[in-house]
């Protein structure tokens, strides 16, 4: 009988072994580079071998096997280890989904990208390109086997039923990844966006000064907004770590899926993920309520009823933090009011009026020498701001931003043109970038 560990050629004499062994099985040869991995699926688990090219001739070793070890004594017990971070897997048995993952890092890629008849892709610097040393096109089943390996039954479960679902994966000591596996015309495919293992300071991140006194507020509503992939979830977890080193609060977090993980530093903090500790997020929005919270942060403002309750939990004396995808502060104030039918508008702004304390809407540009750059546009609830939202004027909130420059308040163009004169963002980058392109050209002073 083929013992763990042993050589053996990967062929019938194999299959019989796992048919002898375990029952049938159905297994899946996945070449990569010079390696070779099968798994094999019995009764819903899986084994994994890992296999090289010995003389031409794929051999492989069978990580895992039900022999029957022979009796020993118990060993004593291994003293206690000072850190609970688990030591690094040696690469010969990394499963190649990780050692993916660890070249992305490795090469500062911010998204892999597996999709069904391509070789696996990463997004570094802004732009789509091959991920080093993984050339072989993938087949669906080899993304969906990979990716069914580190999703949770109740992400298996949501996939099947609604060929998508979204959940975090995390190699210890690398990084953590906010993963969305999904089926489009070829098959399975997947994103893997990285989130570093390190929250990325206040100071580190350069946020703009006005933005820390957002976070000494006791009540009101501060939304962080701009496309999918500008760092809004980076600057909240930045915000929400400057709060946990300076107050004594109780923070609950409501995300999926968690990304930055938040250890209790002076404050007492709960993150909750939507669909493993709860089944929305107005529904954990509501028990927050009950939970003598002092701040919640709502990882995504995405229907009617969610905007309506953190509108609500912000004016009864909590300090709320949100997201949208909107691009603008003006375009975000009128996103929260154009979600609610015309009869509730009036009742919507003068609820904003009263608890938005300020807007972040951020983009991330191409630096020049490679990297990117964070530019950003900084809405403050003053008086004069509120009574624009309170009489629905808010075309003219871009003037008072402009006029109130001195208390921290900036457009994105501001912002923008303040990256090229410093020599950070080439001009044309901006100006691709630029909502009012004409505005842009007349601070940069171009034809």
């Amino acid at each position: 009988m083929l013992q763990a560990g042993k050589a053996v050629v990967a062929s019938e004499e194999l299959e019989r072994w796992i048919e002898t062994a375990v029952g049938p099985a159905r297994w899946v040869a996945l070449e990569l580079g010079e390696e070779v991995t099968a798994v094999i699926e019995v009764a819903g688990a899986h084994l994994t071998l890992r296999a090289s090219r010995t003389g031409g001739e794929p051999r492989a070793t069978l990580d895992l096997a039900p022999a029957e070890p022979a009796p020993v004594a118990a060993p004593a017990p291994p003293p206690p280890q000072p850190t609970a971070v688990p030591p690094p897997v040696p690469p010969a048995l990394e499963r190649p989904l990780d050692r993916m993952l660890r070249r992305l890092v490795e090469l500062g890629g911010s998204d892999l990208h597996l999709t069904a008849s391509r070789p696996p892709l990463m997004r570094l610097h802004g732009d789509m390109a091959a991920l080093p040393e993984f050339s072989t096109p993938l087949s669906s089943e080899h993304v969906l086997l990979m990716c069914d390996e580190v999703a949770a039954a109740v992400n298996r479960t949501e996939f099947r039923a609604e060929s998508d679902t979204d959940f975090a994966y995390e190699i210890p000591g690398v990084a953590r990844f906010r993963v969305n596996l999904f089926r489009d015309r070829h098959g399975a495919g997947a994103v893997f966006r990285q989130i570093p293992n390190q929250i990325l300071s206040f100071d580190n991140l350069g946020l703009p000064e006005c933005v820390r006194s957002l976070c000494s507020l006791n009540k009101g509503l501060v939304l962080v907004t701009g496309p999918t992939g500008s760092g809004k979830s980076t600057t909240l977890a930045a915000m929400i770590d400057l709060i946990n080193d300076t107050r004594n609060d109780h923070i609950i977090t409501i995300e999926d899926p968690i990304e930055f993980v938040h250890e209790n530093k002076k404050c007492l903090v709960n993150q909750r993920e939507v669909y493993t500790h709860t089944g929305s997020f107005k529904r954990a929005l509501r028990a927050a309520l009950r939970e003598d919270p002092d701040i919640v942060l709502v990882g995504e403002l995405r229907d009617l009823e969610t905007m309506a309750i953190a509108i609500e939990t912000a004016e009864t004396g909590h300090l709320v933090f949100a997201t949208l995808h909107t691009t603008t502060a003006v375009s975000t104030v009128e996103r929260l009011v154009d979600q609610f039918p015309p009869d509730r508008q009036a009742q919507i702004r003068v609820m904003l009026a009263e608890s938005l304390k300020g807007v972040i809407a951020q983009i991330l540009l191409k630096r020049i020498g490679g990297g990117r750059v964070a530019a950003y546009e900084i809405l403050l609830g003053i008086p004069a701001v509120a009574n624009l939202i309170r009489e629905g004027k808010t075309f003219q909130i871009p003037t008072v931003m402009q006029t109130a420059k001195r208390l921290g308040m900036r457009t994105l163009n501001d912002s923008l043109a303040e990256l090229v004169r410093d020599g950070k963002v080439d001009a044309q980058e901006a100006l691709a970038r630029a909502v009012d392109k004409d505005a842009l050209r007349g601070l940069l002073k171009l034809e």
